[in-house]
């Protein structure tokens, strides 16, 4: 028998409808605009003149493309040491009969609330030589205390049991890290991974006080110039200055877009099953 819509059913529908076409409209007039030779703005949803001419531009500049290069680069990088560091460090706090293993713990969560501030954070990056290069990104986002206890109560929700079979098997405790508990944790190592590597592909604040060096900067931060500053590249399309910023706003944020529709349901599954406990 089909269920009747009730009125709290209707309005939940008009309601997530208006939210969605909050959401889409303005990301659907930049991708428009992106395509749109005509550099006057105005509220369209079709380009007038439709061009690839943005696109070509940054597609055949180099000052754009190195910067995508080291974006490319520090985000891959990133993330594996981010996904490695925090994987290791949540089965390390599951170990229970770890000695100073609530000290630990707490001096973990202590970080999350408190820093040591911008001056003494430089003045470590200068001392492992980090100022004015890109492996700063890597560095600094690699260990994710948030992430790391993500993945710590992801693995207290492995059944005990597996641990046990896994150990009268004969397996030490890495073992049983490689061999059990990595392959059960497919959905929580992708949505921890993509927080890694939305978080590394996106900070441009970091390249803006470190890197001096044009050849070290990320995407976003030549991105951020280019907006900022009006710094375009000359180009030999016919496109306005209008068509080059949304289109490199649509490449910044195309790989994650076109990742996420295939992560989405490891995504869900690994944010609740490490962040709600019965």
């Amino acid at each position: 028998m089909q269920k009747k819509a009730t009125t709290f059913d209707v309005i939940l529908y008009i309601v997530f409808g208006i939210l969605s076409l909050i959401i889409i409209v303005p990301i659907w007039k930049v991708v428009s605009d992106s395509f749109n030779a005509v550099g006057v703005y105005r509220f369209q949803l079709w380009p007038n003149d439709p061009t690839l001419g943005g696109y070509q531009t940054i597609f055949t500049t180099a000052k754009l493309f190195r910067p995508f290069l080291n974006s490319v680069i520090t985000t891959l990088v990133g993330t594996l040491l981010g996904l490695a560091l925090a994987t290791l460090g949540g089965y390390v706090l599951n170990q229970y009969d770890m000695p100073g293993r609530s000290l630990l713990s707490y001096f973990l969560l202590i970080t999350m609330i408190f820093s040591g501030g911008m001056i003494p954070e430089y003045l470590v990056m200068k001392r492992l030589h980090l100022v004015d290069s890109m492996w700063i990104l890597v560095v600094k986002h690699g260990i994710n205390v948030y992430n790391l206890v993500l993945m710590k109560n992801f693995f207290e929700g492995i059944p005990g049991s597996l641990y046990e079979a896994a150990k009268l098997d004969g397996c030490s405790p890495m073992q049983v890290f490689y061999k059990v508990v990595l392959p059960l944790s497919k959905a929580a190592l992708a949505s921890i991974g993509l927080m890694f590597a939305v978080t590394i592909w996106n900070d441009y604040s970091t390249v803006q006080i470190y890197i001096t060096s044009p050849s070290q900067v990320n995407f976003q931060y030549q991105l951020r110039v280019m907006i900022m500053d009006g710094d375009t590249p000359t180009t030999a399309y016919k496109v306005s200055q209008n068509t080059l910023y949304y289109a490199s706003i649509v490449c910044a944020i195309l790989p994650f877009m076109a990742a996420y529709p295939f992560l989405q349901k490891y995504f869900v599954t690994g944010i609740n099953a490490g962040a709600v406990k019965e």
